[in-house]
């Protein structure tokens, strides 16, 4: 006789799990301080509040292992194990301001830029030079391109004809040395129609591509939609270190908390339900779980759970209790007492459950209230602020550029300005930008705070508001603000060529 086969029963079991919450909190906060403190650790390493013995930022001397007391030459940074403190070449082009015509032979003076005395190397870098030429002419001409140095002597040439197919004038010089009076030149055997030429140059100004000239962190650039923005620049890491320390935390638990009292939002609805039930007949039990196939938002999945525990035999008291533990607010924590002393005393536990639910429903009733009457003053800190970075943003984009512009062309030098009585002293952009820059990101922590402590009386929602406020201080400094000559990038020099042309 065959045995007949078993049937397999499952049995899903949605057993309680222990609550991971603060655990992610914690391991958040953990990770957010550390990258916090890394930043911080970066911007003053940079800043003018640690400088070293040689005046130096405490980035320039660790980074490579120098000496502190010793200033690093040019070959020290090239020398360095890192790449971070290297010179990369920027290139000069020089071209004519309009097309040489009609000539038999032209020439024009142009001096070359390079490094400046105070920039110390034993060996200097090759600033190579390559130039290009075209040269028309009605019959077949020979012609010369020939660069020549200050004192006269011929550095390289090139040599083309006019209606050759081969002709390609190009030239190349391994290094052209820092100097006046260089000398460009086209010489033809006839007479040249149109000619132009181009002339570039790898020119080395001898401070290190990520750094401005006071050897502070400036970081690489990068082109965007015709901005130039320098997203690491050592400022930055001060706004970053209060976002990173701060904000993710403060997101995460203003989540939970969000989706907490959208649970107490559907609250007073579960407990009129339960009440109805009961009212109706029901016992506890069977009301809890047939309201687990009702809808009630956030709230759903704790209903759910609780209609399992009881399928599972635990006591009715231990599972609201159980839940109130979940929930955890004092809302939810006042209401379950309630309806668990009126479950032990044996009393009319429905009408316990109307007053639990009506209560619950005024107090987030208030709740609503109280944000949208603060609503308003969210707002106006908002505009504040607002207004408070926009004069900042104009005071060192347009205010502060005109004083240090106007007493750098000033006759006495280093003393400043005279406007009647009063002197205007010389002022460094770089060192108002970063006191700006503090001002508007601290202004940004209190004013976030406030916003959050009055909207919802919690610290970590006020942290929210501030790091949304930083974001927008560290948008409008790096794409309005932070402009190469405001953060101490050298100005670019130019192969300067002389008013007019000379014939050779």
């Amino acid at each position: 006789m065959a045995r007949k086969k078993k049937e397999k029963i499952t049995v899903k079991l949605d057993l309680p799990k222990d609550d991971n919450t603060l655990t992610k909190l914690y391991a958040i906060l953990g990770v957010s301080i550390f990258l916090g403190l890394a930043s911080f650790t970066f911007w003053v390493t940079n800043s003018h509040f640690t400088t070293s013995p040689n005046g130096q930022p405490l980035f320039v001397n660790t980074v490579c292992g120098y000496d502190p007391n010793y200033i690093p030459t040019f070959d020290d940074n090239e020398s360095c194990q890192f790449d971070l403190l290297k010179d990369e070449p920027d290139q000069l082009v020089m071209v004519p301001e309009e097309p040489w015509k009609e000539f038999v032979g032209l020439g024009q003076l142009f001096d070359v830029p390079g490094m400046d005395e105070n920039v110390t190397a034993n060996v200097l870098p090759d600033q190579t030079m390559t130039g290009t030429c075209d040269v028309e002419a009605a019959i077949p001409s020979d012609y010369s391109f020939i660069i020549y140095d200050p004192a006269g002597q011929e550095m390289t040439r090139y040599r083309g004809n006019t209606h050759s197919n081969d002709d390609d004038c190009q030239i190349y010089i391994q290094n052209v040395e820092k100097g006046n009076l260089y000398q460009v030149v086209i010489t033809s055997e006839n007479v040249v129609q149109q000619a132009t030429f181009k002339l570039k140059m790898d020119y080395y100004d001898g401070i290190p591509e990520n750094m401005n000239n006071k050897s502070q962190w400036i970081g690489p650039e990068v082109e965007l939609g015709g901005l130039s923005l320098r997203p690491t620049i050592f400022l930055n890491f001060f706004g970053l270190g209060f976002f990173i320390m701060f904000w993710p935390a403060s997101y995460y638990w203003d989540r939970v908390k969000e989706k907490t009292n959208q649970m107490e939002e559907k609250f007073p609805d579960f407990l009129r339900d339960l009440a109805e039930y009961w009212k109706g007949g029901l016992s506890m039990t069977v009301a809890v779980q047939t309201l687990a196939t009702s809808e009630y938002g956030a709230l759903n999945h704790e209903v759910k759970k609780m209609s399992d525990q009881l399928s599972w035999g635990v006591a009715f008291g231990d599972v609201i209790e159980m839940f109130a533990a979940r929930v955890g607010t004092p809302l939810v924590l006042r209401a379950i007492s309630l309806i668990s002393e009126a479950n032990r005393a044996g009393g009319k536990i429905s009408d316990i459950l109307v007053t639990a639910a009506n209560d619950s429903r005024e107090l987030k009733f208030l709740e609503g209230e109280r944000k949208r009457s603060i609503a308003s003053y969210i707002s106006v800190i908002w505009t504040s602020y607002g207004v408070f970075l926009g004069v900042i943003v104009v005071l060192a984009k347009v205010f502060i550029p005109a004083i240090a512009g106007s007493n750098s062309d000033s006759e006495d030098g280093g003393g400043g300005q005279q406007l009647g009585n009063m002197v205007i002293r010389n002022i460094e952009p770089l060192f108002f930008l970063t006191i700006f820059y503090y001002g508007v990101t601290m202004q940004a922590l209190g004013n976030g705070s406030m916003a959050g402590l009055m909207a919802t009386g919690r610290f970590t929602s006020g942290m929210k508001h501030s790091g949304l406020m930083i974001l927008l201080a560290i948008m409008c400094f790096n794409i309005i603000v932070f402009s190469p000559d405001l953060i101490g990038v050298t100005t670019l020099p130019q192969l300067s060529p002389a008013a007019g042309t000379f014939s050779p």
